[in-house]
């Protein structure tokens, strides 16, 4: 059975048409690459599966079951986590603490409930040994390499129990190494059984972690092809016109 669904999905803005019936399906620890150019509708898509925007016709199914996802609450509910570019981290906070912000844990002192902080600590330790990274709870955020945010930012998808995490841009604006450690982070998470969506520009990381890929164009979805039957040079005309479909 398909982890995720989508069953000719449109979505308009007033007189303009962002999707046009799009539809594909997410397999259960799949990684999947998403890509296309500015205002292809990849940034549309996510928003819809994150529970931002609804769409306008079409339908989604996650886990054999129509889902109607009106909030990234919901989403999260179902198992959908999406770490988005900005990674929206507090860099006055630790790995632990924003592993943790909003999902703090705390424990009873007397009438009083206060934070836990050893047990985040710990918990934070035992995730990012799971993905096998090498962040440190305690370290504050501001000192940390655009890897190791990117670290913190899947650690605190799997608080959750997350079933598919849509990924936006995260090897954007990191160094080569640092490209390395989230292309591998991406692995620990497939190896987890964890369906991944990755919104990329970079031609070397979806060919790299990915099984299939799915472009988009002018809101359509003009191809879904296993990786190991497409090439950089089809994905690259698919994006821009130069091939209608695959």
């Amino acid at each position: 059975m398909a982890l995720l669904e989508l069953d000719k999905v449109t979505k308009d803005f007033g007189a303009i048409r962002a999707l046009d019936e799009v539809s594909f399906r997410i397999e259960p620890g799949q990684v999947v690459g998403l890509m296309g150019d500015n205002g292809a509708g990849k940034s549309t898509l996510v928003k819809i599966m994150s529970g931002i925007y609804q769409p306008t016709a079409g339908e989604l199914r996650f886990g054999g079951e129509r889902a109607h996802i009106h909030s990234p609450g919901e989403a999260r509910r179902l198992g959908i986590e999406t770490v988005y570019q900005d990674l929206a981290l507090a860099d006055n906070l630790t790995a632990a603490g924003n592993i943790f912000l909003g999902r703090e844990l705390k424990k009873n002192f007397g009438p009083l409930r206060i934070l836990d902080h050893k047990a985040m600590n710990a918990r934070a330790v035992e995730l990012f040994a799971e993905l096998k990274s090498e962040t440190r709870a305690g370290d504050f955020v501001r000192q940390m390499s655009g890897g190791q945010r990117q670290a913190v930012a899947i650690a605190r998808t799997r608080l959750s129990d997350a079933k598919m995490i849509l990924m936006d841009e995260p090897t954007a604006a990191i160094s080569v190494r640092q490209v390395a450690e989230v292309l591998n982070l991406i692995r620990r998470l497939k190896d987890a059984g964890i369906a991944v969506i990755l919104i990329s520009h970079r031609m070397p990381d979806v060919f790299s972690v990915c099984e299939r890929v799915i472009v988009m164009r002018r809101g359509s979805k003009v191809a879904d092809k296993a990786i190991a039957s497409s090439s950089p040079e089809e994905v690259t005309a698919l994006i821009t016109g130069a091939l209608e479909a695959a």
